[in-house]
């Protein structure tokens, strides 16, 4: 009897038809009119789809390609505007093909030495943009959220070292809660971190801009009792693309016992490799870690992030998985897995290093320059045109703006309507508590000719009276 795991004739054929899809997906610009479908609706199409006997290889990706798939925003169209969306290369999502077909543990380097050596050359190229020492090194986890809590938990095992693992006592004689400072502007993950952690948030109030500062930061800590570990600052928000004053910040935690500085850069931190942005992130280099992610405007596929220690030691005390199982593990080797909170982990960061490998650097700066430029482009042209009103001079490649009249609700109608009609995806946003709308370019293909029919429809619009 012929098992799952042999390779037929109808293996081949099934493999042909896979690689043929997948170059036509990569090949063919994605249907604008897809998204999300009727739960009811999906539920009813796989209905059978999984059973003891099962419908076979090409039934089953003729239910991929024909109804699942279109049931999918395609977030890599370029002018699909909304939160942060992705555009991956070619050669980056057709090697993440490869690494699939590849299976190699990445938690060790007894299992995945090759594949590691690449990755670790990807974060070396990471770890020179931020100016990091040569000691510098880290791993690519899932994302942002996995980036975030690796580097906090590292913060936090740091601290109790220098503590001595004796937390100071509050006014009332108790020990002081466990806290990390940010602002109100960082990612939703910093604040699922805390949860997780089971440790408090020191709130710094942000400036005008929607920055972290320094003296503010300086205020923040003078005023709380509780033990601060760490400083959350970003390079880049996700709302506002706002850059925090890191070197500011880096100046304070020096005079704070050196209290660990992560920048999360899961967005912004990609503008790194722009020469005309680079000078915005001064400080960075004073940071103790940081994670930027790929996958959002780096032109790599799903899910992919980096985290980037200045010394990777701490990591690996604080992360370090041991059992009789792992008895083996070769600890004078870099191991991957020692330096985040996983230990399983595919080796995400290859599609990443392949494109580098594949275009260069260069290449990278060239279209990161181009994504800032379309995006300051879009920001004149909202500028220039009547009932608009820019909220904020972009210092990256997020633009806010706002309609003359509008509501959430003319908001919302417009955005639901055109993303439907297959248009354009936007989605509004708050700023200082108003509503407005916004637009995230992190596709190179994303030109102001095919933003500038977006303002008109904009304009035309009739909203609610």
């Amino acid at each position: 009897m012929t098992g799952m795991h042999d390779w037929t004739d109808q293996t081949e054929l099934f493999a042909r038809s896979v690689l043929e899809y997948a170059t036509e997906r990569l090949r063919v610009p994605k249907d604008p009119h897809w998204g999300a479908h009727p739960a009811n609706e999906l539920a009813m199409a796989l209905d059978g789809a999984v059973s003891p006997t099962g419908i076979g290889a090409e039934a089953a990706l003729n239910l991929f390609r024909d109804v699942l798939m279109p049931a999918c925003r395609p977030m890599e169209s370029p002018l699909n505007l909304a939160y942060v969306p992705t555009a991956p290369t070619p050669a980056a999502a057709l090697f993440d093909l490869v690494v699939s077909a590849s299976s190699i543990f990445g938690g060790n380097w007894e299992t995945g030495a090759g594949a590691i050596a690449a990755e670790n050359q990807a974060i070396r190229w990471l770890a020179d943009l931020a100016g990091f020492p040569g000691a510098a090194g880290g791993v690519f986890v899932s994302g942002g959220s996995a980036a975030n809590l690796s580097a906090l938990v590292t913060a936090r095992s740091v601290h109790r070292e220098r503590r001595n693992s004796q937390a100071p006592l509050n006014n009332q004689g108790a020990p002081r809660r466990l806290a990390f400072a940010a602002s109100p502007e960082a990612h939703s993950s910093v604040r699922a971190t805390a949860n997780v952690m089971d440790v408090d948030i020191v709130a710094v109030p942000v400036d005008d801009l929607g920055r972290m500062t320094g003296q503010a930061l300086s205020e923040a800590l003078a005023s709380t009792e509780l033990d601060v570990f760490a400083v959350v600052t970003t390079g880049g928000t996700t709302n506002a693309g706002a850059i925090d004053r890191l070197a500011e910040i880096a100046d304070v935690c020096s005079l704070h016992d050196n209290l660990w500085l992560h920048v999360d850069g899961a967005y912004g931190l990609a503008a790194l490799c722009a020469p005309s942005a680079r000078p915005r992130f001064s400080g960075i280099e004073r940071a103790d870690s940081f994670g930027v992610d790929p996958h959002k405007w780096l032109f790599a596929p799903y899910d992919c992030a980096a985290l980037v220690y200045r010394d990777p030691y701490p990591a690996s005390i604080a992360h370090a998985q041991h059992g009789d199982y792992l008895a083996a593990v070769d600890r004078t080797q870099w191991n991957p897995s020692d330096y985040a909170y996983h230990l399983s982990r595919r080796v995400r960061g290859l599609p990443l290093w392949y494109s580098l490998a594949t275009y260069g650097t260069e290449a990278y700066s060239v279209a990161m320059e181009t994504t800032l430029a379309s995006a300051k482009a879009f920001a004149e042209e909202i500028k220039a045109r009547d009932g608009f009103t820019l909220l904020l001079e972009p210092e990256l490649s997020i633009v806010l703006f706002t309609i003359e009249g509008w509501s959430l609700d003319d908001y919302l109608r417009w955005s639901r309507q055109r993303a439907k009609e297959g248009f354009a995806l936007l989605v509004p946003t708050f700023w200082r508590g108003e509503p407005c709308m916004r637009i995230c370019v992190v596709n190179p293909q994303t030109t102001i000719d095919m933003l500038r029919p977006v303002i008109d429809d904009l304009a035309a619009f009739t909203p609610t009276p």
